[in-house]
């Protein structure tokens, strides 16, 4: 397992990224903020990531929040070029505010996400109220919930 991160600053945010190789994945996990300053250490992780050879590289992004859409840019350029290759890269764990980033993007061609997003049940409450934040069901018994 290779660990690497990123910042240098206290106004830079802090993104971490995990390579989780097997014989036949690399998982890669990103924590923490991306924006601008962090789509270089994006690409970067994803290029090491590509560089191990596997047939596929899974890349969880379950607790990276998404400021802009700089890293998911870098994200599609590295699905594109494995693509290319005959292998393949998948999204997993793609929050609500992530996943409506991608597609404000229009980058949700590019991308290969699992999971995707089903309406959600209303909850109402005793007071006959829906309650203001609800847990995003998902696809496959998984549950993301929104950004703090």
């Amino acid at each position: 397992m290779a660990d690497a991160s990123q910042s240098s600053e206290a106004c830079v945010p802090l993104l971490n990224a995990t390579l989780v190789p097997a014989p036949d994945q690399v998982v890669v996990r990103l924590t923490g903020d991306a924006d601008l300053s962090t789509a270089p250490f994006v690409a970067d992780v994803l290029t090491q990531a590509g560089s191990l050879g596997t047939r596929q590289v899974v890349v969880d992004l379950g607790s990276a929040r998404f400021w802009d859409c700089s890293g998911l840019h870098a994200l599609a350029r590295f699905t594109r070029e494995l693509t290319v290759a005959g292998r393949a890269c998948r999204i997993v764990g793609a929050q609500r505010e992530t996943r409506r980033l991608i597609g404000m993007a229009n980058l949700a061609g590019d991308l290969q996400l699992d999971g995707l997003p089903t309406a959600p049940a209303r909850r109402v409450t005793s007071t006959g109220r829906t309650p203001l934040r609800e847990p995003v069901a998902v696809a496959d018994g998984l549950v993301a919930a929104g950004h703090r």
